[in-house]
């Protein structure tokens, strides 16, 4: 990546604990449990326990350091190129500068993780129903007409009352 984009993120050179006590001040411990869901912003908050479980888990990190950017800074979402690329390795063109802090409730919240839940459902249920039109699709027409005609050949005789065992 070129030096110049990465000069544009505001990560670019911002430790993680600058980072959360930013998070910590302007949104609460609250807030940031509701958007992230780490128990670390629940039980015992504490910038120092935060940091330490941070710093241990990169997952977590880099899904704060995503919240920084496109929640605190308001920067745009990365592009496919980017997608893939961890926040503090994507760039962003010159001109480009963090906006006020998105105003969050917990409330907002948990309706826009509700939007993203539905959304993932959304997605995966159109991706199951392309897997089984692919698989009825690709289903051998010869074997589905033996199938049938054997069926077709086994005729059940109707059932008798009178003789309950067909003998």
């Amino acid at each position: 990546m070129s030096a110049e984009l990465q000069q544009n993120n505001p990560l670019h050179g911002l430790k993680t604990e600058t980072l959360l006590t930013e998070l910590v001040e302007f949104y609460g411990w609250k807030i940031l449990f509701a958007a992230t869901r780490f128990k670390c912003f629940d039980v015992n908050p504490s910038i120092k326990g935060s940091l330490k479980f941070l710093q241990k888990t990169e997952w977590a990190r880099l899904k704060l350091e995503s919240f920084y950017l496109y929640r605190f800074k308001r920067m745009p979402k990365p592009n496919d190129a980017e997608f893939h690329l961890d926040p503090r390795e994507r760039g962003f063109e010159h001109g480009i500068v963090p906006l006020s802090p998105m105003k969050l409730t917990i409330e907002s919240i948990e309706l826009s993780q509700a939007k993203a839940a539905s959304a993932f459902q959304d997605r995966q249920n159109e991706k199951r129903q392309s897997h089984q039109s692919r698989r009825q699709d690709s289903k051998h027409p010869m074997r589905d007409n033996k199938v049938a005609n054997k069926k077709a050949d086994k005729a059940e005789p109707k059932y008798d009352p009178s003789n309950p065992w067909n003998v």
